[in-house]
């Protein structure tokens, strides 16, 4: 909308608003929810409700650019009758006002105040003076409740045949076609539909477009109003995570706009992408392995309250992505800020791990970048971020893709860092906790949890492997120096994946690996160390080495090396330590 005309209780304008946005010669109209338009075409095009260009409100208008104004009576007349039409009986003050200016109005008004020709070919709305919504915000005429309850019952076809409302539950004229929505990334610009109903097989029941899906004129209005307006560039209230474009909103009918405000604000600091996280390297940043993770700056559904976040109050949240011509929802959450609170909380408790993975808190896409092949974000899998924000928002089981395409990057030679270890952690101590079996000895099977640090009495046997791969590769390191191609370099994927193949040739190497370190007088110590690390894993270890690992315990298998790898030794008797060597 670009002007809104104010009236007075007899229908005389008494100002002008300037709704137009942006630097003088570039502004452009405000965007606002209207009652809504169509294509018009023919001799007489009909009007719409409440608000309308200067050639039906006012009856003026230029043909040309510079021209001077010309009239448009059968156009002002159409949307004079239109609305006496429809306010036929009201006695809603603001409807009045409208009708009584409409009856008045002449052209040759038009050069008086408040009047201007920067109104010519402009779209105008209406609003009573002094008129303002439950915020305090000058509200106009179409939002009132009594235009809205004239308009509601035309704003259907005629001839639309009448059914249950799947969405209010109301007996009405259902929509044939259902609206366009437009802001969705990777989605076709003119837009697409949500319900779309447009091949021979949806006629199988004698059923033709919409009526597939029956969902009456004003609900489909409504959402479809609704949707735009969120989607809207500016509106704050969307993210795009992957190929799935997210939008939220507060409700704020209970606790009030502001409050909604502050929800809307900690869903989009918890969620919004970022680009790569940065990774702690190899542990190497002692301030950072010490610190707790407080640093994840999501506080508990307790602290909200004393951060003036309401948690009762109701929580939106629509994954959207394109699919054709159409829309497919990806998930749909609708929760309390304190159950959102506290699924966020658990999603970083799953990812938790020492020495900590990232310096800062990760984004839930961002988490992603270690899937991508040789750092390029475009190689990840699109759906894997929709997917991945689906289990954060309902606290269900991570995406077990997800612990594929990591095990894959590994597999590939890349490096075993932290952001990688907590992935495979994260979604194991998820279906731990989710899915634990009844066992006598819960200590034991799949579904027990995932160390958060060096645990050296854990007994599962890849988790002990993965630890027992570090330190081999740790002892070539200390013995040989840097190689062109170390142990992890060759032999880490057959290593995590068919263990008996490989660990009985290492474990020999290893062998001559302390026989050199012995030799040296300044690597004795070190060497009687790691013989003391391999005795006190292999302790525990089944020996009948497992000819295969499953995913999971492959993922297993990461985190005990990670964990290993970039651990210090404990306090020694003596009080000379000898720490385990680093990258």
């Amino acid at each position: 909308m670009t002007f809104g005309l104010v009236l007075s209780t007899d229908g005389e304008a008494v100002a002008c608003d300037d709704l137009r946005l942006g630097a003088k010669g570039q502004s452009h109209g405000r965007p606002m929810t209207v009652p809504r338009s169509f294509k018009r075409s023919g001799i007489k095009p009909p009007p719409f409700f409440l608000w309308d260009n200067s050639r039906y409100v006012l009856g003026l208008g230029r043909p040309a650019e510079g021209s001077e104004p010309r009239a448009y009576a059968d156009r002002a007349a159409a949307f004079r009758d239109w609305h006496e039409l429809l306010f036929d009986g009201t006695d809603d003050p603001g409807l009045l006002a409208a009708r009584r200016f409409l009856r008045s109005w002449t052209p040759e008004r038009f050069g008086l105040a408040p009047f201007s020709p920067a109104l010519l070919d402009r779209t105008i709305v209406f609003r009573l003076v002094g008129d303002t919504d439950a915020d305090g915000r000058p509200r106009f005429l179409h939002d009132r409740p009594a235009a809205r309850a004239v308009w509601e019952p035309h704003a259907s076809d005629g001839d639309r045949p009448e059914a249950v409302c799947l969405v209010s539950g109301c007996t009405a004229p259902t929509a044939r076609l259902h609206p366009v929505i437009k802001g969705v990334s990777g989605a076709r610009k003119t837009g697409a539909s949500l319900v779309s109903f447009h091949q021979a097989a949806f006629t199988s029941h004698g059923k033709r477009q919409g009526d597939n899906a029956p969902v009456s004129e004003a609900a489909a209005f409504r959402y479809g109003a609704a949707l735009n307006a969120l989607l809207t560039p500016g509106s704050g209230a969307t993210l795009r995570i992957g190929d799935t474009t997210t939008v939220f909103w507060a409700d704020a009918a209970v606790h009030g706009e502001a409050a909604a405000r502050q929800v809307e604000a900690l869903v989009t600091a918890a969620l919004r992408p970022t680009g790569p996280p940065d990774p702690v390297r190899d542990g190497s940043d002692q301030r950072q392995a010490g610190r707790s993770w407080g640093w994840l700056g999501v506080p508990s559904a307790a602290q909200a309250v004393g951060l003036g976040i309401d948690p009762g109050i109701r929580v939106h949240i629509l994954g959207l992505a394109p699919n054709g011509p159409r829309l497919s929802v990806r998930f749909w959450q609708e929760l309390t800020a304190g159950e959102l609170l506290v699924r966020l909380r658990a999603h970083w408790d799953d990812l938790r791990l020492e020495p900590p993975a990232w310096k800062t808190p990760p984004s839930p896409a961002a988490l992603l970048y270690a899937l991508a092949r040789q750092g390029r974000p475009e190689t990840i899998p699109p759906q894997l971020a929709g997917e991945l924000m689906r289990a954060i928002l309902t606290g269900h089981r991570y995406p077990r893709s997800v612990l594929t395409a990591v095990l894959q990057r590994l597999r590939a030679g890349d490096p075993i860092d932290g952001p990688r270890a907590a992935l495979c952690k994260a979604i194991l101590q998820r279906d731990a906790r989710l899915y634990r079996r009844r066992t006598t000895d819960p200590s034991t099977g799949p579904n027990k949890g995932v160390p958060v640090s060096l645990d050296r009495t854990e007994s599962d046997q890849a988790y002990r492997l993965g630890r027992l791969f570090a330190v081999l590769e740790n002892t070539q390191r200390a013995a040989l120096g840097r190689l062109n191609a170390s142990v992890r370099d060759r032999y880490y994927g057959a290593a995590s994946a068919t263990p008996a193949s490989v660990f009985p040739g290492l474990l020999r190497t290893t062998t001559h690996h302390l026989a050199v370190l012995h030799r040296d007088r300044r690597t004795r110590r070190l060497a009687v160390w790691f013989e003391r690390e391999i005795d006190e894993i292999m302790r525990d270890l089944d020996m009948s080495l497992p000819r295969q690992l499953p995913p999971a315990g492959q993922g297993r298998f990461a985190v005990g090396y990670y964990q290993q790898r970039h651990a210090r030794k404990p306090a020694p008797e003596s009080a000379d330590p000898v720490p385990q060597p680093q990258e």
